[in-house]
């Protein structure tokens, strides 16, 4: 009576295996290769199990009950080992009890887990007999729940299979016009067509009609060639141009611990850390990070900050630092310049759930852990990008950045984008260097260059094509210097964003699942 229930389990495990594998193809470790292999085998599994289900005649909700535990498996594998870092956030720094801690990690990996289980219900419930419309259909399924993700309680797109394409995958040639989600596609479909060739070869070694299947085996092989290729011309292309005089900046990293950054004995050293760094280093443009100086702006002396507007005025510069705001309405999470230019000031608009804001119901969080600041006010849309410098500065705030669609409000009038971030929350984890990949995305998605300031790391310059200029090593304290050059120009998926590929997925979801009905 075991062997069957051990035998049914096998593809669970391996689909968890292959889902915890997939990580590596994202930073650090940027293995990018390896997301289409990962897929590719998630893909088999599941044609696996749609034809032994099919010839044992099951209903359709066993089907879709299978395919959605083999998607469900693989996808709780992603994002245990992916997303771990959330258990470091809650339990080290969040002051939660750390069984709770694992607790609510491992729930939230499940809830994510979801999106990848719908991917196999429906693909294993409605597989079509034709090859090309099994591939269109993975990816479109992929892409559009990667999607939704991205959308749906205030979402969390964090490692879209897209993200692992950034250079030097030939695919990132394809980002400026269909985002990261179009890169999603692509992937899951070279997964798609790597796992009907797996497919072929086993009929071409069972069967008699090898012509055949040698035929499907070149095809998809030029496919996925052709397609990777054509990433690689696109990468030469260059959809926006530079604009007005470089710009000299200095992005400041404090490396402040955040389980000392509150308490008010250390507040005048973190005062006495940010305005060294910017002493010693003159800029046009001086960035630190978010929530740089820990309290709110009006009890930071006065004395302090016209101190650092000063050090800024030397090179007829402008500081922009983060620090929450308060006034009538609430508080918010802020960044705000002074110095040469007339002071302009940015309110974070999205924010992080149970981190910057509470949802309903869930008052009895902040009872578990112990989060500063975490009632927030969203900043009002949509807001001018700050003028500085000759250039116009578009700022993001901690993981807005993870969001293309809103990034791309302040284009293209924006000329430089700007994201500060403390991810001190996180200590040494996949995190920080998981976000860096994502901003070189947003990057490459817009053509312009991108700056990141943050307490720990990494703070970097990335370029317009999104590799990395230079980055300061994380957990070190100092100041990362260069020239940088604006960029002006609209990139297709500036005037697209999303939802070209999302109404292309839908549309070709909405076909194939009509001509399964008609089946």
């Amino acid at each position: 009576m075991q062997r069957p229930k051990l035998h049914s389990a096998v593809p669970l495990l391996l689909a968890g295996g292959c889902g915890a594998a997939s990580v590596l193809a994202f930073a650090p470790f940027g293995w990018f290769p390896l997301i289409a292999i990962t897929l590719a085998a998630l893909y088999a599994l599941l044609m696996r199990d749609a034809e032994s289900l099919s010839e044992r005649r099951e209903n359709r909700l066993t089907l879709a009950k299978k395919g959605a535990a083999i998607g469900g498996a693989f996808g709780l594998g992603f994002f245990l080992a992916g997303v771990s870092w959330v258990y470091v956030s809650l339990s080290v720094f969040g002051g939660m009890a750390a069984p709770l801690a694992g607790l609510a990690t491992l729930l939230f990996c499940a809830f994510l887990s979801l999106y990848p289980a719908l991917v196999g219900a429906v693909f294993v419930r409605c597989r079509p007999p034709d090859a090309v419309q099994r591939i269109t259909l993975f990816a479109a399924l992929w892409a559009t729940t990667e999607w939704l993700r991205g959308w749906i309680f205030t979402g969390f797109p964090w490692l879209a299979v897209g993200y692992a394409q950034t250079p030097p995958s030939p695919l990132a040639g394809y980002a400026p016009i269909i985002g990261v989600f179009g890169l999603s596609f692509l992937t899951a479909a070279t997964a798609a067509a790597l796992g009907e060739m797996t497919l072929a070869w086993r009929h071409n070694t069972r069967c008699g009609a090898r012509t055949t299947y040698r035929f499907r085996l070149l095809g998809l092989a030029a496919f996925v060639v052709v397609l990777w290729a054509g990433g690689g011309v696109l990468r030469e292309v260059r959809w926006t141009h530079p604009s007005g005089e470089p710009v000299t900046v200095a992005l400041l990293q404090g490396n402040v611990a955040q389980d000392l950054k509150w308490r008010p004995e250390r507040f005048y050293e973190s005062l006495r850390t940010y305005y060294e760094l910017a002493r010693d280093n003159p800029a046009q443009l001086t960035l630190l990070p978010e929530t740089a100086l820990p309290a709110f702006l009006d009890q930071i002396p006065g004395e302090y900050i016209e101190a650092m507007k000063a050090l800024a005025e030397r090179p007829r510069g402008d500081v922009v630092f983060g620090i929450p705001v308060r006034d009538e309405s609430g508080y918010t999470n802020s960044a705000v310049s002074i110095g040469h230019s007339a002071p302009q000031r940015y309110n974070k608009a999205h924010l992080v759930p149970f981190g910057e804001f509470v949802p309903p119901g869930f008052g009895w969080f902040l009872k578990l852990a112990s989060i500063p600041m975490s009632d927030f006010t969203p900043g009002s849309l949509p807001q001018s990008p700050m003028a500085i410098g000759g250039q116009h500065l578009a700022l993001n705030i901690c993981y807005e950045d993870a969001f293309g669609e809103e990034i791309i409000r302040a284009l293209p009038e924006a000329t430089l984008l700007a994201n500060v971030s403390n991810v001190a929350w996180f200590g040494d984890s996949l995190a920080p260097q998981q976000h860096l990949q994502i901003a070189r995305l947003r990057a490459l998605e817009t053509g312009r260059v991108m700056l990141r300031a943050t307490n720990t790391g990494m703070t970097a310059i990335i370029l317009p094509d999104g590799r990395v200029k230079t980055a300061l090593a994380p957990f070190t304290r100092g100041a990362l210097r260069g020239v940088v050059q604006g960029h002006t120009g609209a990139t297709p998926y500036v005037r697209w964003g999303n939802w070209l590929v999302v109404a292309f997925a839908l549309v070709l979801i909405g076909v194939i699942l009509l001509r399964a009905r008609a089946r």
